[in-house]
């Protein structure tokens, strides 16, 4: 029943799945255009993606990217004021932006006919944007409430950022997206410029145009408002990421105001490409996604020590990341006992096999996950835009296939080479 109705869903998805005409254009200033043609949808999207985030931040200056991102609402030469989203509101459509550890997006959804707002309002805060002092002091301070209420005032938040800070030395990924309050309160309105100078141009950004659109007509529109902006002055020049090799567990402890303690273990883990991403990611539906998981069988369940528990992997990550296990225990006296039982579980991984219709379940789980992220064009845009950040947008097409592929093998092997005490980094949050 479950590979029939995978079966149907795969159907239905058909168009989502590389079957939309999907085609792609490069201007002469650098910037990629990629229009997906999907006549059926009444909605189009207009994204533009920037090769920045956390990860491409200066030390000392962690938070930068997000607080830039703040600052492109504030007006632009020919759209002075706060006006961006009030523009896009009266044409029915709206607007938002995000900023992660690997890239920075800005997209609107709009009626395909009124596209023209979006290459009017991006085109002009790509070249022009006004970076004035009394918007950036704004800013600033709502950002560093942002970081406040979001970390200093939520526990479970500031237990992952500790965990992820003390897992990597050296990585860019230690540092929040968000930024530490320090660095935030370092950044100057000249740091802020710079940035912008550096990253926010034509040939270190894409464009996706999603929806019942023309690829000839859109691209013409494009060309018109965008390939007159310059490209980045400086050559493009990423940074070489280095993390050194751990020898040996890492923990962190921290009291504060909860209800409920929780157990953090993280392991440093490859991204896609790599085959074991894929391997970890059957593994991590294994363990812990879903009630019928074994940790939750076995925490949640079996013996009534966790009140929840669950996993997550981050394949389509610039760089390897982190595979999370996370448990919300009932006592803290039951923190150690909750750990021990999680570690039975991942060595049972390796040393007996996982039975096959296990492996079946886990991969309908993920293979379902993969087509319901693209279950309309805004979020078939966002997935595409998410494998173009990792070099290029057609590797989507092998990624179901691959996923199909894993064995049970693949899942110990991986188990055994990521997920051991000397990769490990363990966080504890205790009520105060």
């Amino acid at each position: 029943m479950k590979k029939f109705a995978i079966a149907i869903l795969f159907i239905l998805l058909l168009p989502l799945m590389g079957y939309s005409e999907i085609k792609q254009e490069n201007l002469k200033n650098g910037l990629k255009v990629i229009v997906i043609e999907d006549p059926s949808s009444p909605v189009a999207t207009f994204q533009v993606w920037y090769r920045v985030g956390g990860i491409d931040e200066p030390e000392g200056k962690s938070g930068i990217s997000h607080l830039l991102e703040h600052l492109m609402f504030r007006g632009s030469k020919n759209y002075p004021g706060n006006v961006f989203s009030k523009i896009v509101q009266s044409q029915g459509g709206i607007d938002n932006a995000f900023t992660t550890k690997d890239y920075t997006v800005y997209f609107q959804k709009l009626s395909p006919l009124k596209l023209h707002v979006s290459f009017d309002l991006e085109s002009d805060r790509m070249a022009n944007l006004m970076l004035k002092k009394e918007d950036f002091e704004l800013e600033k301070k709502i950002v560093l409430e942002e970081r406040r209420q979001r970390y200093e005032d939520d526990p479970e938040n500031l237990i992952i950022e500790e965990v992820i800070g003390t897992a990597f030395k050296t990585h860019p990924y230690k540092r929040p997206v968000i930024g530490w309050t320090e660095d935030i309160q370092s950044i100057t309105l000249e740091d802020v410029i710079e940035h912008y100078h550096r990253f926010y141009c034509p040939n270190n950004a894409f464009i996706i145009v999603a929806g019942d659109v023309k690829k000839e007509e859109i691209i013409e529109k494009i060309k018109e408002k965008f390939e007159g902006i310059s490209a980045c002055r400086d050559k493009m020049e990423r940074k070489v990421l280095f993390e050194p090799k751990q020898y040996g567990e890492r923990r962190v402890i921290l009291k504060r105001k909860t209800h409920l303690p929780m157990l953090v273990m993280a392991y440093k883990v490859p991204a896609y490409p790599h085959p074991d991403s894929l391997s970890l990611e059957i593994l991590s539906s294994i363990l812990g996604e879903g009630k019928s998981s074994r940790l939750y069988k076995k925490l949640v369940i079996e013996k009534a020590l966790a009140v929840d528990v669950s996993t997550s992997n981050s394949p389509l990550s610039r760089d390897g990341f982190l595979f999370f296990i996370v448990a919300s225990v009932k006592d803290s006296n039951n923190i150690n006992e909750v750990e021990k039982l999680i570690k039975e579980e991942v060595e049972k991984i390796k040393s007996e096999k996982v039975d096959p219709k296990e492996i079946e379940k886990a991969k309908n789980q993920v293979e379902a996950s993969f087509l319901f992220s693209q279950d309309s064009v805004f979020g078939h845009a966002l997935i595409l835009g998410r494998f173009e950040m990792l070099g290029n947008w057609q590797m989507i097409n092998n990624y179901r296939e691959n996923i199909l592929k894993i064995k049970a093998e693949d899942i110990a092997n991986s188990a055994k080479i990521y997920l051991n005490e000397e990769n490990l980094t363990v966080g504890v949050l205790l009520p105060k």
